[in-house]
């Protein structure tokens, strides 16, 4: 077995540094009618990580994108014979190639981007599925009519009792789904303020160049303010932050044919 593992390591090692293909296929679920808050961040931030590297890739939006995935989340890429999903697999995928946003920067300041990101996915990540799945209003409202809509009934509400089973356990062992409303939203106000004091007036997080704490800042982001909620208290946090929705419009500038909703006043 050991044996087998390494072959197949080492095939994978091999087939990685080959050129990007110019077919790449990111998968990921129907925006318009199916994609949720948390799985719509995912896929926008793997987007914008691509784009800042500038790779080509087409969008291929699947009903049971979920279920292709080899980890059962989206978004995830095709690239050749590989098929690898979300976005640190996909980061590390990449940098096989020898494509790497953080060349100019030192070990030090990668530790520290990897502290953000992990922030990001500690917080925000959870806090958008807590939102999604545990809050009454948006679920009836907004979760069940959109996730049950590409199955037929009654294998629409199965599924949507499956996959609310399957994230309540995740984040009942996270200590997430024993917090109130009010408690989730102030856990997003203290990452959006880590966030936020870390940028500082920089056009990125670490200068003049992006790096893929960038894009995860800005897939989160960039959903949160734009995804219609009975209760925009979400979009309402992030709009405190000047610096977090300048990133935001100039990502979406530079790399996206958006824009980002201005705040109100």
């Amino acid at each position: 077995m050991p044996s087998v593992l390494l072959t197949e390591s080492l095939a994978v090692e091999l087939g990685a540094r080959e050129p990007w293909p110019v077919d790449v296929k990111l998968f990921q679920p129907y925006d318009v009618e199916q994609i949720l808050l948390p799985d719509n961040a995912n896929c926008l931030a793997v987007q914008a990580y691509l784009k800042m590297c500038g790779l080509h890739f087409q969008i291929e939006n699947r009903s049971n994108a979920e279920f292709m995935s080899p980890s059962g989340r989206v978004p995830f890429i095709k690239c050749g014979a590989f098929v690898v999903s979300e976005l640190d697999p996909i980061i590390a995928f990449v940098g096989t190639k020898g494509v790497s946003l953080t060349n100019d920067l030192d070990n030090t300041q990668k530790a520290d981007m990897r502290a953000y990101m992990s922030l990001i996915n500690t917080v925000l990540v959870n806090a958008e599925l807590y939102v999604t799945w545990c809050d009454p209003t948006t679920l009836n409202e907004v979760t069940k009519p959109r996730y049950g809509s590409v199955f037929p009934w009654p294998l629409n509400h199965i599924q949507c009792w499956q996959k609310r089973t399957q994230v309540l356990k995740k984040l009942s062992i996270l200590g997430w789904a024993q917090k109130s409303l009010d408690e989730v939203y102030s856990e997003i106000e203290s990452c959006c303020n880590a966030l936020s004091q870390r940028l500082e007036d920089q056009k990125y997080f670490f200068g003049d160049r992006p790096t893929e704490l960038d894009g995860l800042v800005f897939g989160h982001l960039f959903t949160i303010l734009t995804t219609p909620l009975p209760n925009n208290r979400f979009a309402g946090i992030v709009r405190g932050y000047s610096n977090l929705i300048e990133l935001c419009k100039t990502v979406e500038r530079m790399y996206f044919d958006r824009s980002v909703p201005e705040p109100s006043t």
